[in-house]
């Protein structure tokens, strides 16, 4: 699932989503443990999808619409303290 589409998911649909793909990565960690599937590409993005879904969770508890635009007021805020101390 691309970012986008996680990002305008609900939070219930947030959640869902979180449960379904831990459960698929459960099942196929499983099944890859038995020799039954040589999913890695699978594994890798399930993984991944995961974590996107966790870091939208957050940031919504947050408040952080993004993690770009959060970065510059720190940077500004790092450049104002060393000037600060000159």
């Amino acid at each position: 699932m691309e970012l986008e589409k996680i990002r305008n998911l609900s939070d219930a649909e947030l959640d869902h989503q979180e449960k379904t793909a831990a459960e698929q990565l459960f099942r196929l960690r499983f099944q890859v443990s038995l020799g039954q599937n040589d999913g890695v590409k699978k594994l890798r993005q399930l993984r991944k999808e995961i974590a996107q879904i966790k870091t939208v969770a957050r940031e919504r508890e947050m408040g952080i619409n993004g993690a770009k635009q959060e970065a510059a007021p720190v940077e500004a805020k790092a450049k104002a303290k060393k000037g600060a101390r000159k």
